[in-house]
C-alpha cells in the first residue's frame, strides 16, 4: 500500500501522481487544488500544472479522471468555485439575497432571480465566483446561469429538516460517499455511517441529506411520520460523533446501532 501524499498550500502536485485516464475526458480538478497552466494541444492529465490551495491528502480517481485534496478536519471554510454550500439568508436588497456561508466571512450574494426566500431560510447553492483579494465578494447560485432553471442535485430552498455543524473534512467525505453508486458507497474514505443509517431507517421512510463543503449538513426525515424528529436528531448525532471521534467503520456501525436504540427507533 503506497504512502498517502500530503500537500501544503502552494505545493505543486507531482505529475506522476495525476490520474492517467484512457478516455478523452478532461481532467476534473476538485476542491483544494488550483490549475496554473494547461497546454493547448491535446492536454492530458500528465501535463497539467496543479498546486494545492489547502493542506490535505491528494486523492485521485482514474475512472472519473479527477483529482482533489481530502482536507483535514477543521472548522474553517474558504469558498472555492463550484463548491456546494448550505447558506442561510441574512437579509435581502434590491438585487440580492445576502447569505451567511461562514461566520468569519462577508455575506455571499445570491441573485434575486433565485426562488423567493426570506430571512432565516436555508438554501443549497453552488459557489459561482469568489473574486480576487481580501474582502472580495462571493457569489452563489442555485439556478443554471445559461437557462435560468434550477440546478440539478437538489439546488434551491431547504424546507423543513434540521441543520448540523460538521468539520469541512467530514463534509468532503460525505459528499464523496453520497456521490458514489450504491455498490461503491460502502466504505468510501472509510465512511460507512451513511449506508448503515440508510439500511436501518429504510423501514420508517428513510431520509434526505444535503451536504455543504462549508461544514453544514441538512437532514430531513419528513417521511418518518411520528418518528421524524427522533430520526433526524439520531442521524445528526451519528454524523457528528463519527466526525468528532474519527471513528473507524466498525465503530461507526456500533454508534448507529447504539444511537437508534437510545432513540427507540
Amino acid at each position: 500500500m503506497s504512502t498517502p501524499l500530503i500537500l501544503l498550500p502552494g505545493d505543486e502536485v507531482p505529475k506522476d501522481q495525476l490520474p492517467h485516464s484512457k478516455s478523452n475526458n478532461p481532467l476534473k480538478v476538485g476542491p483544494g487544488l488550483r490549475l496554473l497552466s494547461q497546454p493547448s494541444a491535446k492536454p492530458t492529465s500528465s501535463n497539467h500544472v496543479l498546486t494545492a490551495t489547502q493542506a490535505g491528502i491528494l486523492t485521485t480517481d482514474a475512472k472519473r479522471n479527477n483529482v482533489s485534496i481530502l482536507s483535514f478536519s477543521n472548522r474553517r471554510y474558504i469558498p472555492a468555485m463550484n463548491d456546494l454550500v448550505i447558506a442561510q439568508v441574512h437579509h435581502s436588497s434590491v438585487d440580492f439575497f445576502h447569505c451567511i456561508v461562514t461566520p468569519h466571512t462577508a455575506h455571499a450574494l445570491l441573485g434575486q432571480l433565485s426562488p423567493q426566500l426570506k430571512q432565516g431560510d436555508l438554501v443549497y447553492a453552488r459557489v459561482l465566483s469568489v473574486g480576487v483579494g481580501a474582502g472580495a465578494e462571493v457569489e452563489i447560485t442555485c439556478v443554471h446561469p445559461a437557462t435560468g432553471k434550477a440546478e440539478p442535485g437538489g439546488m434551491g430552498p431547504l424546507n423543513g429538516g434540521m441543520m448540523f455543524d460538521i468539520s469541512t473534512g467530514m463534509a468532503t467525505r460525505l459528499l464523496r460517499a453520497s456521490s458514489s453508486s450504491a455498490d461503491e458507497n460502502e466504505g468510501v474514505d472509510g465512511l460507512v455511517v451513511l449506508s448503515e443509517l440508510g439500511k436501518k431507517l429504510e423501514s420508517i421512510g428513510g431520509f434526505e441529506l444535503a451536504v455543504g463543503r462549508n461544514g453544514k449538513v441538512w437532514v430531513d426525515c419528513s417521511n418518518a411520520g411520528e418518528n421524524e424528529v427522533k430520526a433526524t436528531i439520531a442521524i445528526g448525532q451519528c454524523l457528528q460523533g463519527t466526525d468528532e471521534h474519527n471513528l473507524n467503520p466498525t465503530d461507526q456501525k456500533k454508534l448507529v446501532t447504539r444511537t437508534l436504540k437510545a432513540m427507540k427507533l
